[in-house]
C-alpha cells in the first residue's frame, strides 16, 4: 500500500464546495450512527438487524431525502457509511476481546476534516498535474478542476491501482491523497549488522553500539511562540474575523510542529533500518504511559509510537527483520553476566555498575544491549518483518507481554533533565 499526497490549488468557491462535501460526509456518518443507536435502544424482539449493508442502503435513502446529500458522489456517500460501520465494528471487537476500560462506543463527529471517493467521481488530466472532482465538464455544484503540486510523480500503474482518493483540510490548506494498492518494496544490500534500541526522554534513543541520538524537543522549542499565539486568540472577540485569523495562525504553528516531529521520526527510522539487517526495539504501550501526568507532554513530544511505526514500515519495505521485545527489567539486568541486582536501581541512577562482574556502562546502553540479546534469542531460527503485527515478533512468536506503565520500566530520573523537556 502506497499513499502519495499533493496540495490542491483552486478558487475560494471550489474550496467552499470541498467544505460542503466534508460536512455532507459528516452528516451521513452521524445519521448512520443515529440509526444504529435507535435500533439498539429497542427491545430485542422488535430490534432490526443493523449492519454494513443497512448502512449502505441508508446512504441512498439520505440522498433521496436531502438535496445536498445527493450532490455528493455516490462513492463518497458509501465511504461515509463505511466510516460509520468501522466505528461500530471496532466497538464490537473491543467488547468481544473484553479490553479494560472504555470500549470505544461510537460517538457523533463534530469536526470531520476529510472526505473520500472510490474509483469514480474523479479524474486526472493527461499530464497528471490537475484533478477534477466530477465530470470532465463539471456542473455548477461540482468542485471542478484543481491544480496538484508536490508529492511523487504519478505513473499509469499508480493511477490504475488507486483504490481511493481522500481530500483533507488542514491548517495550511487542502490536500489530496491517493491510496494506491501496489507492493512498496525496495532492494537494499545487506549490511550484516544488528542493533538494539532503547528509547528515552533525555535522549531520543541509545543503541547497543553506544551511539546516542539527541531528543529534538520540537514542542519545547516552539512552546513560547505557541503560548503567545494562544493568548492572541483568547483576546480576540468571539465569532469575529480577527479571531478566525488568529486561530488559523495558531493552527499553522501546531501543524509545523507536528510536521517537524514526523520528519524527524521518518528520517531516523529510515536511517536505522537501512543501516542494519536486524533491529530490536522496545514494545512500549505509550497510551498507558501517558497516564503519568508529569511526563505525558514529554512522551507525546518525543513520539515513540510514530518512530516504532516507521521502523516497522521501513523494515517491510527494505526486507529487514524487526523484532519487538518486552522492555521490562532491561535496564536492571546486567547485559554482561545476565544477573539481576540485589537492590533495584532507582530512577536517579544513570550508570549501570554490576555488583557481580563489575561491568560498568551507561544505563541506557546496558538496556539497549539487553534488548538486542532478547531480540536475537527470539529470532534465532527464523524471522519475519513485524509490519502490521500487534505484538508479534518472529514467526508468530511474541516476547512476553508489554510494559503498560512507567512503574515497570524507569524512563528518566526524577529531577534529571525534566526541567529541560
Amino acid at each position: 500500500m502506497l499513499v502519495t499526497e499533493f496540495k490542491l490549488y483552486g478558487t475560494q468557491d471550489q474550496f467552499k464546495r470541498i467544505d460542503e462535501c466534508i460536512r455532507t460526509t459528516q452528516f451521513i456518518r452521524n445519521k448512520c450512527i443515529r440509526l444504529w443507536m435507535d435500533e439498539g435502544a429497542k427491545p430485542k424482539d422488535k430490534r432490526a438487524k443493523i449492519g454494513k449493508y443497512e448502512f449502505s442502503a441508508q446512504a441512498a435513502i439520505l440522498a433521496e431525502q436531502y438535496d445536498f446529500a445527493a450532490k455528493l458522489n455516490s462513492t463518497g456517500r458509501q465511504a461515509a457509511t463505511e466510516r460509520a460501520w468501522a466505528s461500530v465494528a471496532r466497538f464490537y471487537d473491543n467488547c468481544k476481546k473484553k479490553i479494560k476500560g472504555k470500549k470505544g462506543y461510537p460517538k457523533f463527529k463534530k469536526n470531520i476534516r476529510s472526505f473520500e471517493l472510490k474509483q469514480s467521481g474523479w479524474l486526472l488530466s493527461d499530464d497528471n498535474k490537475k484533478i477534477c472532482f466530477g465530470k470532465r465538464k463539471p456542473k455548477d455544484h461540482e468542485i471542478g478542476w484543481l491544480k496538484l503540486k508536490g508529492g511523487r510523480p504519478l505513473t499509469q500503474e499508480h493511477i490504475d491501482n488507486t483504490n481511493r482518493v481522500r481530500v483533507v483540510k488542514r491548517a495550511t490548506g487542502y490536500f489530496v491523497q491517493f491510496i494506491i494498492d501496489v507492493q512498496n518494496t525496495e532492494y537494499v544490500p545487506p549490511t550484516g549488522k544488528t542493533i538494539g534500541i532503547d528509547v528515552g526522554l533525555e535522549s531520543f534513543y541509545v543503541d547497543s553500539n553506544a551511539e546516542v541520538v539527541e531528543n529534538p524537543r520540537h514542542l519545547s522549542k516552539s512552546e513560547k511562540r505557541l503560548k503567545l499565539l494562544q493568548r492572541r486568540v483568547s483576546r480576540k472577540k468571539k465569532r469575529s474575523a480577527n479571531r478566525r485569523k488568529a486561530i488559523a495562525r495558531l493552527g499553522r504553528k501546531h501543524f509545523k510542529v507536528s510536521c517537524q516531529r514526523k520528519d524527524f521520526a521518518v528520517k531516523t527510522a529510515r536511517c536505522v533500518v537501512k543501516s542494519n539487517d536486524f533491529v530490536a526495539i522496545e514494545d512500549l504501550r505509550v497510551k498507558n504511559m501517558l497516564k503519568n501526568h508529569c511526563l505525558a507532554k514529554a512522551i507525546s513530544d518525543v513520539s515513540w509510537g510514530m518512530f516504532k511505526h516507521y521502523v516497522e514500515y521501513f523494515g517491510s519495505k527494505f526486507g529487514r527483520t524487526i523484532v519487538k521485545v518486552n522492555p521490562s527489567n532491561t535496564s536492571q539486568r546486567c547485559s554482561n553476566c545476565g544477573k539481576m541486582p540485589n537492590t533495584k536501581k532507582t530512577l536517579d541512577v544513570r550508570v549501570h555498575d554490576c555488583e557481580f562482574c563489575k561491568f560498568s556502562t551507561c544505563r541506557d546502553h546496558n538496556a539497549a544491549i539487553n534488548i538486542l540479546q532478547l531480540g536475537l534469542s527470539t529470532a534465532g531460527h527464523a524471522g519475519i518483518h513485524a509490519w502490521g503485527d500487534s505484538t508479534s515478533t518472529c514467526l508468530h512468536v511474541s516476547v512476553n507481554g508489554q510494559v503498560e506503565s512507567l512503574s515497570q520500566e524507569p524512563l528518566v530520573p526524577i529531577g534529571a533533565g525534566i526541567s529541560r523537556l
